[in-house]
């Protein structure tokens, strides 16, 4: 689907709320046309990624779990046959069996935010909603953050990295399809800051490839469905891998890292003339947004979108194919900053959609 958001808003995922109902105000508050399900980090270990993206990886007893510890159970003596059930749900979810999708649903006790945002919807409508946004974390993210029964971290192994990238594949598909289900199409993200390790001498056994090709896999799920695919990532990074992955839109915190983009403007050129969309993070998720205001953030836009312009990438794509969002998540900011930070994003939005309107 082509898409022109041209200034339209949406948020990265976190919000630093206990309570769906405080999280959800604040996101139709400040985001009625592209609202996001709020993941809600301040309830605690329940709401990390284990639980809420790899209970198929536990319930078929792949990964362990002890207290809030998690790691892959390699060494059970059931590890191949809980290896073939795995990959027998993954392929009936896959060939459009909807109750082998089921299992790759997010947990009612881990996601209180998403299924309050899908019964706020299903008792009021979609509203002035033209998308409805879902996110999860990425494959280098998670792999980083869980070992093996050895202590090896889980991406270096390609069979366990095998299990994630598809384990997130199919929560994306899942997510995709209940978002639409709400009347409007859906936008899910792939959260993915390790995406910065590329390059860094720790890291030389990451390749350009590995990150293609999985992200790749996730992407080819949500596309599967029908939905727009986005990839969010808070760092300077080389953003060419992005825009050679099988999506429609790159997010990145421009406030802090806005000028990261100008090594890569061939690329960035190619990316948007092919329809691509840049979800511009312009609003600091941090105490400096106390100092910000509507128009400092939107001159840090145009000049940023002036570096771009004399590198040859026209305006008018520029304006037409760039989303507002936060740099980042709100989850672990005072609930206070984090309000401050979706009123100014919504001021900017509208700012941006007056300059498109043009």
């Amino acid at each position: 689907m082509t898409f022109k958001p041209a200034g339209l808003l949406t948020g990265i995922g976190s919000v630093p709320f206990s309570e769906p109902g405080e999280s959800l105000e604040m996101v139709f508050g400040s985001l009625p046309e592209i609202p996001h399900w709020p993941q809600m980090p301040q309830r605690g270990a329940k709401e990390g990624f284990v639980f809420q993206f790899l209970t198929p990886l536990v319930k078929t007893g792949l990964i362990r779990l002890e207290g809030d510890r998690a790691w892959f159970d390699t060494g059970s003596e059931r590890w191949g046959e809980s290896m073939a059930d795995f990959y027998t749900l993954y392929l009936a979810a896959v060939q459009g069996d909807p109750v082998a999708l089921e299992a790759f649903a997010l947990p009612g006790e881990a996601a209180l935010g998403f299924y309050a945002f899908l019964r706020r919807l299903e008792e009021e409508g979609p509203g002035g909603a033209v998308f409805f946004k879902g996110q999860l974390a990425g494959p280098l993210s998670v792999g980083f953050n869980l070992k093996d029964a050895g202590g090896r971290l889980a991406y270096y192994e390609d069979q366990l990295r095998d299990l994630l990238v598809k384990t997130l594949a199919l929560n994306a598909r899942w997510q995709a399809v209940k978002l639409t289900a709400l009347g409007r199409p859906a936008i899910i993200f792939v959260d993915e800051p390790a995406v910065g390790v590329y390059g860094k001498s720790g890291y030389i056994t990451v390749t350009r490839e590995m990150i293609k090709k999985d992200l790749d896999e996730i992407l080819e799920q949500i596309h599967a469905v029908g939905a727009l695919a986005g990839v969010h990532s808070c760092d300077a990074i080389d953003w060419s891998i992005l825009y050679q992955c099988n999506l429609e839109i790159v997010n990145l915190d421009a406030y802090n890292f806005g000028e990261s983009l100008i090594p890569f403007a061939p690329e960035l050129k190619q990316f948007i003339l092919g329809g691509g969309v840049l979800a511009l993070g312009i609003v600091p998720t941090s105490d400096q947004a106390w100092a910000e205001d509507r128009e400092g953030l939107v001159k840090r836009l145009e000049q940023l979108w002036a570096g771009l312009q004399a590198r040859g990438i026209p305006q008018r794509q520029l304006l037409d194919q760039t989303m507002i969002t936060p740099a980042c998540g709100t989850g672990l900011l005072d609930p206070e900053l984090a309000r401050r930070i979706y009123r100014l994003a919504r001021e900017v939005s509208m700012a941006v959609r007056e300059l498109a309107a043009r």
